[in-house]
């Protein structure tokens, strides 16, 4: 795969391969060797969220497969996720949240310590806030407690992340037209990516052509669905 791996330009101008590793739904402890093993078989795309309980192993895997040579830094692109109106999430299973924009920056930097090497472009997902100190996991959704932080807050916080250079490219996930609309109304940079699920059962085109004239990529994500997040 690693010679035939194809990239396409985000309005950001920075590349982004074609296709990615997902680690939704990994076993923590488990996702390490996978993760090497997709490095190995090619992959320059690891897609990770601290909802997945897992970024300790997705950066240790990383770090390894950059000190044994077998790609570089800058060979990488790893996505993270923010919660819209939160901070930055750390990478162990307590998650820290913060309600203001200046809670992206210092949240940031615990991420980097902890992944042990630099994140590129952190993906803010949903349009609902988390309340600062909430504590939950993506095998139990069911006791989160809401904020009400306007997304468009949380986004200026994420710009500043792109102009101070901590990262390369923002974006959204399981952003509808209508909260983009909001983002893009309010933005001095918009959002280069839309993840959203983009399945046999749901192809999503609609917002994937209205995604499309605004100059934003979509990833999809689980082409045979998701089940196992209605349980």
């Amino acid at each position: 795969m690693a010679s035939q791996q194809t990239f396409l330009t985000l309005n950001s101008g920075n590349k982004i391969p074609q296709l990615g590793f997902g680690t939704m739904l990994s076993i923590p402890h488990e996702v390490e060797r996978p993760i090497v093993w997709a490095i190995e078989a090619g992959y320059r795309h690891i897609d990770c969220a601290h909802v997945y309980q897992n970024e300790i192993e997705v950066g240790n895997a990383l770090k390894k497969k950059f000190e044994d040579g077998t790609v570089k830094r800058e060979d990488m692109f790893i996505t993270s996720k923010v919660l819209s109106g939160c901070g930055l999430t750390e990478l162990t299973i307590v998650v820290e949240r913060f309600t203001s924009p200046e809670g992206c920056a210092p949240s940031l930097y615990g991420k980097f310590a902890k992944v042990e090497t630099q994140l590129p472009g952190p993906v803010s997902r949903s349009h609902a806030s988390v309340k600062e100190g909430m504590q939950f996991s993506e095998f139990d959704m069911n006791n989160i407690e809401f904020d009400n932080t306007p997304l468009e807050e949380t986004w200026k916080g994420m710009e500043e992340l792109v102009e101070r250079g901590l990262v390369r490219s923002i974006g959204v996930s399981n952003f509808n037209k209508a909260q983009i609309d909001r983002i893009l109304a309010s933005c001095s940079i918009p959002p280069a990516v839309n993840q959203i699920e983009v399945s046999v059962n749901w192809p999503n085109q609609k917002l994937i052509r209205y995604c499309q004239s605004k100059g934003i990529h979509i990833t999809g994500y689980s082409p045979f669905g998701v089940p196992g997040i209605m349980q």
